[in-house]
């Protein structure tokens, strides 16, 4: 049975948090890297985490974060898994202790398979919209079919992704899991209930269809 894996990130409350997780979502995102409008510190973090119950994910995205920031972190929050989302070396997202991802900015031209070789100890890597300056949150989908081929990693499908595309996307490449942010927010940081839980169904609703035509091979 298909079963397409959910992050909900840029969760800024525990409200926001509990809705995510009551509505299906597998994982919560919090963000650590000031820049970013859906940024919360370590407090804010802690506070966020004790809403969430066993067995969902908290993965925690950074940006190029010097190290003893990232084990500042890790030592104040129960995080579950780090999203590298800068150019981080993998030797350099080896040395926490935790399971980790790695984010590939997909543009025209790029060689993904020597992208994924290059972090053979992730857990998957995630595949987001490239925009010059931007490392991540654009808002923006990317060429799919640019990733369309066996990866050597799982991939978590992210950038610009909603109610509406998700489905196609879901049946085009397939992915382990999506990650979506804007696509359910009233406004940068602030979810809105609806729209997750309608993601939610869309993603579910994709799985649906992927499991009916296997039935009818």
């Amino acid at each position: 049975m298909t079963y397409t894996r959910i992050k909900i990130c840029g969760i800024t409350s525990a409200e926001d948090a509990r809705v995510a997780v009551d509505s299906g979502a597998d994982a919560i995102g919090l963000v650590f890297y000031p820049p970013s409008p859906r940024a919360v510190t370590a407090e804010q973090a802690a506070r966020i985490v004790a809403a969430v119950p066993p067995f969902v994910t908290v993965v925690a995205l950074v940006v190029d974060e010097p190290a003893e920031s990232i084990r500042r972190i890790l030592e104040s929050v129960p995080v579950d898994l780090v999203q590298f989302h800068g150019e981080e070396p993998a030797a350099f997202c080896e040395q926490f202790q935790r399971p980790w991802i790695k984010a590939l900015r997909v543009q025209a031209g790029m060689d993904l398979v020597a992208g994924c070789a290059s972090y053979q100890a992730a857990r998957a890597v995630l595949l987001d919209s490239w925009q010059d300056g931007v490392p991540g949150g654009t808002g923006r989908t990317f060429d799919w079919s640019l990733a369309r081929g066996k990866l050597p990693l799982p991939v978590v499908l992210a950038g610009g992704l909603d109610e509406f595309n998700v489905g196609e996307a879901i049946a085009g490449l397939r992915p382990a899991a999506v990650d979506v942010s804007g696509g359910v927010e009233q406004s940068p940081g602030l979810k809105d209930a609806r729209k997750i839980k309608r993601f939610v169904a869309a993603v579910r609703a994709a799985d649906a269809l992927l499991d009916g035509a296997a039935d009818d091979d």
